[in-house]
């Protein structure tokens, strides 16, 4: 894979997100299936015991659902046995799935990740795409721009955010060294390493004591 991947959320989010989809594709042919068991015991005592289906992705032959109306069998073709040769065609029906079967564009934008990171296509494989398939690959370099544009806009409200956390932080810790300094003359190294470690509740609870503190231990003390 092209970067550490976390398939227990991926495919949390993929089965909360397509129930319906995911459980006619993941439990297909139930009846055909042979069940496995899971067990918590000893010789002597089982404490716990339940049935599961598998479902080897690997193992499945990606033919079967390259016309699939399944949202999560077309996700799903990149996990799914093929040939090498075959490796952009496979990417090329995932995201043709995705465009035909997920209307709503917050969760094409969503899935898109989700193709490419179980895709991992090289540069050469992107443009072989990219040329044997135009049509498909403008609507989604659209979304990637999209996915981008919206990732920078969230980064820039969250930096501003920690900066005026920060700068508040900072605006009371000066406050309160000042009002330390009014009333207990210069802040000793102890208590200048308390106020440059303190937390935000911290600080607004020593400015409020400041004022009945008769001494810098006192202000310090944890009531």
């Amino acid at each position: 894979m092209p970067r550490s991947v976390s398939h227990d959320q991926n495919f949390k989010n993929l089965i909360l997100d397509y129930p319906r989809e995911a459980l006619a594709f993941f439990a297909e042919e139930e009846a055909k299936a042979i069940p496995r068991q899971l067990a918590l015991g000893s010789e002597r005592h089982r404490y716990l015991a339940f049935d599961y289906l598998a479902c080897v992705l690997a193992a499945t032959p990606a033919e079967r659902y390259l016309d699939s109306d399944n949202l999560v069998a077309r996700l799903n073709l990149p996990n799914m046995k093929w040939t090498p040769e075959q490796k952009v065609d496979i990417y090329a029906e995932a995201m043709k799935g995705l465009l035909a079967l997920e209307p709503d564009i917050e969760k094409r934008i969503k899935y898109l990740d989700f193709v490419d990171i179980y895709s991992g296509l090289s540069d050469a494989e992107r443009q072989l795409y990219e040329s044997r398939y135009p049509q498909e690959s403008t609507a989604m370099t659209g979304l990637a721009e999209r996915l981008r544009t919206e990732g920078m806009q969230q980064g820039m409200q969250q930096g501003m955010q920690q900066g005026m956390q920060q700068g508040r932080h900072e605006g009371v810790e000066g406050t309160l060294r000042k009002q330390i300094e009014l009333k207990f003359g210069d802040v000793p190294a102890w208590a200048d390493e308390r106020l440059a470690q303190a937390s935000d509740e911290q600080l607004d609870a020593w400015v409020a004591r400041i004022i009945t503190a008769d001494s810098l231990d006192a202000l310090f003390t944890e009531q």
